[in-house]
């Protein structure tokens, strides 16, 4: 069944309606990414709907003269014939026109011409790009409430509880006006609350919290998740399987920051597991740390960055035999010996505290490198997380059994309608189109974008880098500048305070470990003379607002310390300034001891670093800049290959657990 016939309203799709697993073999998946390709050059950047725009306009012209009770008196009507009719052009155009009536009375804010496109991009099913400050939020309302009045469940998925909260209860008036019920689903809800959150016409929640709940619904039906079953039960189960699920199916989805949740955290495979006991394997963990710490770098194993991976040399596997050798036990079998020893160096050198972890309360809590969030529920596999544990000194929680399992890849293909909106998206138009069969359309802008670029300067070591940067903001701060600084991990934003409070620049730190206090801190960003130093929390979602007089000085000015692996991170951290007409500038300043460039040039940049000094600091700017677009891009290749990967085991699991007969 196509996606629109599967979506039309009034059809049964019985008691948990889902789409059927996606295959595609590898010939499938290389023709739907040039198919994509061509897609995206050929009408990407030309939305269309002319005669959509005029409808709509239209009816907007009749709307103004009415009250609010006799816009109010329409809806029923318009309710009914979306129902029987589908999502008609006329009648879509009609549903626009009431929802931007109604914004505008209610909120203040009457959606423009180029977000009634991006809603129409979003109802047909496709991701539309929207730049930075472009209002998507009240976009989404658009499709959200038109879907919802046609009787269509629909999910909003944002990137984390702060911004479900905030969006729901800011666009809260509208679907009130219009009697739509909107639920929202947080960190730690009872079932019950999500239960009644999900049987709502609109309900919001992050993707993490959705596939949990999908998940343990999977574990609940077991083998009795078949349509059939389920309706069958329906009718005779005095307790049927579908009374008790959380979610009402999988029907229409529309995902803010859709390359974060589609493409970003698609790397990740989202588990359910129980937590075993840990006493015989505590002992385990701490000597594999113990021997990590005696081999020796240079000789006993590499590290691959780019592959987060460590391997052990000829002379390291005899090491770790002789080391281990007291020990005994599990320490006897060669694979298992090395499979342990190659999991502490890791936990040794590939992950660092206050970068990709926090310790917090005695426990090891994972930082989000996407969003810069601490995820306090989540976990390493196969032990890696209680080798860190050991390291840190702190009690080894027991290793994790898997209950089920399903990366973001298979659970989005599972709606019937997948649709999207984000301001960076074009650099993994292909990739969508190949995984999701989700085509990307861009709309333009409202105003012209006076965004600035300023020249990156890429200087050759960390502290001239950090001295450029502090000289930077003194200057900018002088002039009255609003300046937000992007860093890439908490201990990179935290030594740059430290470099601030010693120069006497008064500023404000945003990381994981002030979470609580983003809404606070972002929303005096925009005053006159203010530095904020900030993690990618700052990155996504947030909207600074210039306070009087910043906007005659220049508006906000991005300072980033770093660029980030894929591209399109960055242009989000740049997307906070320069929003809606606003003036604003951006700027790299960063170093060739940078993260990226260590792990693009491995064991070259220690050359690299002794060459370029002769060439002097900062580089030329031809220069850096190409260093920049080379490794950005190596980085990009190796990560969507990651991501493809994944999607491969997952779906060959996915077969093993089929057969089985266990349902993920």
């Amino acid at each position: 069944m196509s996606s629109t016939a599967a979506l039309r309203p009034g059809i049964a799709l019985g008691p948990y309606p889902q789409r059927e697993d996606l295959r595609d073999g590898w010939l499938d998946r290389a023709a739907a990414s040039l198919g994509g390709f061509i897609r995206q050059r050929a009408y990407g950047r030309n939305p269309g709907r002319e005669e959509f725009l005029s409808l709509a306009n239209a009816e907007g012209q009749r709307l103004a003269a009415l009250t609010d009770k006799e816009i109010k008196e329409c809806i029923p009507d318009l309710r009914r014939r979306l129902y029987s009719e589908g999502l008609e052009e006329s009648l879509v155009a009609r549903s626009f026109a009431i929802i931007r009536e109604i914004s505008g009375r209610r909120l203040g804010m009457r959606p423009f011409d180029v977000q009634l496109l991006g809603g129409r991009v979003m109802l047909d099913g496709k991701i539309a790009e929207m730049e930075t400050g472009e209002g998507k939020t009240l976009t989404a309302t658009l499709p959200a409430c038109t879907a919802a009045l046609a009787g269509i469940p629909v999910h909003i998925v944002t990137v984390n509880d702060f911004l479900v909260m905030r969006d729901a209860a800011w666009m809260t008036p509208i679907y009130k006006f219009l009697s739509l019920s909107v639920g929202t689903i947080t960190e730690g809800m009872a079932p019950e609350a999500r239960r009644a959150a999900y049987a709502c016409d609109i309900t919001y929640g992050t993707n993490k919290q959705m596939v949990f709940d999908y998940l343990k619904a999977r574990l609940m039906l077991g083998r009795d998740a078949r349509p059939m079953q389920l309706q069958l039960e329906d009718l005779h189960a005095e307790h049927a399987h579908a009374s008790r699920l959380l979610l009402r199916g999988l029907c229409f989805v529309i995902v803010d920051e859709a390359d974060s949740v589609l493409v970003d955290e698609a790397r990740t495979p989202l588990i359910i597991s129980n937590i075993g006991d840990s006493s015989q394997e505590e002992q385990v963990y701490a000597e594999a740390v113990a021997i990590a710490r005696q081999m020796d770098t240079a000789s006993d194993f590499s590290i691959r960055p780019r592959e987060h991976d460590v391997e052990l040399t000829a002379s390291g596997r005899r090491r770790a035999t002789e080391l281990a050798e007291p020990y005994g036990g599990v320490w006897m079998g060669p694979r298992r010996r090395e499979e342990l020893i190659r999991r502490a160096l890791a936990a040794l050198y590939l992950y660092q505290r206050d970068k990709q972890y926090l310790v917090r309360g005695g426990k090891v809590q994972i930082v989000d490198e996407y969003t810069g969030r601490v995820m306090a529920d989540r976990s390493w596999e196969r032990g890696l997380h209680q080798m860190i544990e050991a390291k840190e000194g702190c009690a080894i929680t027991g290793q994790q059994e898997t209950l089920a399992r399903i990366s973001y890849q298979r659970f989005f293909r599972r709606y019937l309608r997948v649709a999207g909106m984000t301001g960076t998206v074009r650099e993994v138009a292909g990739e969508l189109w190949a995984v999701y069969r989700l085509p990307v359309v861009t709309i333009p802008t409202n105003r012209p974008v006076q965004r600035r670029h300023l020249p990156d300067q890429v200087y050759v070591t960390a502290d001239e880098k950090w001295a450029a940067i502090v000289d930077t903001l003194r200057h900018l701060q002088n002039e009255g500048r609003a300046v937000l600084v992007g860093t890439r991990s908490v201990s990179a934003s935290e030594h740059l305070s430290e470099l601030l409070s010693a120069g006497g620049l008064a500023h404000q730190v945003l990381n994981a470990r002030q979470d609580q206090e983003e809404a606070e801190v972002i929303a005096r960003a925009g005053e006159r003379g203010r530095i904020t130093v900030a993690t990618n929390m700052a990155g996504r979602g947030t909207d600074i607002r210039l306070a009087p007089g910043v906007a005659e000085l220049g508006g906000l000015h991005v300072l980033a310390t770093e660029r980030h692996d894929a591209r399109r991170i960055d242009r989000q951290l740049f997307g906070r300034c320069g929003r809606q007409g606003d003036p604003g500038s951006f700027q790299v300043i960063m170093s060739l001891e940078d993260e990226i460039f260590h792990d693009f040039f491995k064991g070259r940049a220690e050359l690299l670093r002794r060459l370029f000094p002769r060439i002097g600091s900062p580089l030329p700017n031809w220069l850096g800049e190409r260093l920049v677009k080379v490794a950005q891009r190596v980085a990009e290749r190796h990560h969507g290959r990651v991501r493809r990967e994944l999607l491969r085991v997952d779906d060959q699991l996915s077969d093993l657990l089929a057969f089985t007969g266990r349902s993920e």
